[in-house]
């Protein structure tokens, strides 16, 4: 299988290429089960973002380096969920398409939850992010609980991620075109 190699946070990865579709491939950046890479990752995200209150990610490859930065900073985290959960009451809910999902998805944030955001400096965090897709359902799950982002970080900026300005990340991550 054909992999890219990079440097993550001092951190040496080969990442595998999946094909998305037949005219592009992308690297898979997998954190789960990566401890020294979400350690690294973590800090030298938290060297580069706003002040903040709470991080918030999505279920579910953002939650270990949502975790680790909480770790390190000595503050609080919220995961956005993918479904709702008999513990979750009165719901808030967006929909998103992301580019490693083949159909459209449904993001929950449960009343307790929406709660610890209210009147809140959110920092959004997730492993990569690629079209934006993701991270602007949870900007705007977020400001329906009433909380202001402050900041959008994530490990890799995929392919025109790397040119946004409201995001900030540690490398950027090309897509690769057949």
């Amino acid at each position: 299988m054909a992999s890219y190699k990079m440097n993550i946070a001092g951190v040496e990865r080969e990442l595998t290429l999946y094909p998305v579709n037949d005219k592009i491939d992308i690297a898979a950046f997998i954190m789960f089960s990566d401890v020294e890479i979400t350690v690294a990752s973590a800090e030298a995200l938290l060297n580069k973002v706003p002040d903040f209150d709470v991080i918030v990610t999505a279920e579910a490859k953002g939650i270990p380096l949502a975790y680790e930065m909480a770790r390190q900073s000595g503050k609080p985290y919220v995961v956005i969920r993918k479904s709702v959960k008999i513990y979750m009451r009165n719901s808030l809910e967006v929909e998103v398409k992301s580019i490693t999902t083949d159909k459209k998805q449904m993001l929950y944030l449960g009343e307790e939850d929406a709660q610890k955001l209210k009147g809140k400096r959110v920092l959004i965090v997730d492993d990569v992010i690629s079209t934006g897709k993701s991270v602007a359902a949870i900007e705007e799950i977020c400001e329906m609980a009433g909380a202001k982002v402050c900041g959008k970080a994530s490990v890799l900026a995929e392919g025109d991620a790397k040119d946004r300005e409201d995001v900030v990340y540690l490398e950027p991550l090309p897509l690769f075109t057949k």
